[in-house]
């Protein structure tokens, strides 16, 4: 390990660990390295992902009709509460007792962990809708699911992805114990310290944070820039008002 490694303590440890392969505490092998961290990774971010497509392929059509209608909201704010309020762990035990371990199962398990903060902003933001707009789309002879496409989707988009971003985080992190379940991601050397050592722990624990704080990044980008124009000038037009800077005038 390198003097600047060296110096970071425990942290230089993890971070050794992720660019160059140790020999292991049980059975000789290496560990360790970008390959491996890859070869962690990438599971890691195909499970996340497919949780991820399923929940918002459920969540975004149901949250707009629901909020379009402007029926169904108490339960689908409510069953959102409840499915928030059970613990990720106790989900996915759920899942592996009834259903068995694996891929599919595993990731039914985290879709419903990302369905309730997508189906809350889905519905919140499509009720937050202003009703003159809807009136007058309905008034120029769109249909149902014109106005839903075409008015409230666009101007409820800033609320869902904000609901996405909250709920890919939550998978990404809960994601590291898939290995419970018989998945390898990145929680395998979080789990199995006894072969990478607490070195590999640490250095998975920060992989997992970085793919953390990388997607919150991504999609808050995402979300800047799928804003209307026309809500970002409102949005300034409300801070300037509530906070004026005054210009003091020239004296002539």
């Amino acid at each position: 390990m390198t003097t600047t490694y060296a110096v970071l303590g425990e942290f230089g440890h993890a971070i050794d660990f992720i660019f160059h392969s140790h020999e292991s505490q049980i059975g000789g092998t290496q560990v360790g390295g970008l390959g491996q961290i890859w070869d962690l990774m990438w599971p890691h971010l195909k499970l996340s992902g497919a949780a991820m497509a399923i929940a918002c392929a459920i969540s975004v059509p149901l949250g707009l009709w629901l909020g379009h209608v402007g029926k169904g909201g108490f339960l689908a704010i409510n069953v959102s509460n409840v499915g928030r309020a059970v613990p990720s762990l106790a989900l996915i035990a759920f899942f592996v007792a009834y259903l068995g371990v694996g891929f599919l199962n595993l990731m039914l398990a985290l879709v419903l962990l990302a369905i309730p903060p997508i189906l809350t902003n889905a519905y919140t933001g499509t009720r937050q809708v202003d009703r003159e707009t809807v009136d007058a789309a309905r008034g120029m002879g769109m249909t149902g699911p014109q106005i839903v496409r075409r008015v409230e989707l666009p101007l409820a988009l800033p609320l869902i992805f904000g609901g996405i971003r909250i709920s890919a985080v939550n998978v990404i992190a809960t994601a590291t114990i898939a290995p419970l379940a018989g998945v390898t991601t990145l929680g395998d050397p979080i789990i199995n310290v006894n072969t990478y050592g607490d070195e590999g722990r640490l250095a998975a624990a920060i992989v997992v944070a970085l793919l953390a704080v990388v997607t919150e990044v991504t999609l808050g980008a995402v979300q800047r820039a799928v804003t209307p124009r026309g809500l970002k000038l409102t949005s300034a037009g409300r801070r300037q008002h509530r906070f004026p800077i005054t210009r003091r005038q020239a004296i002539p």
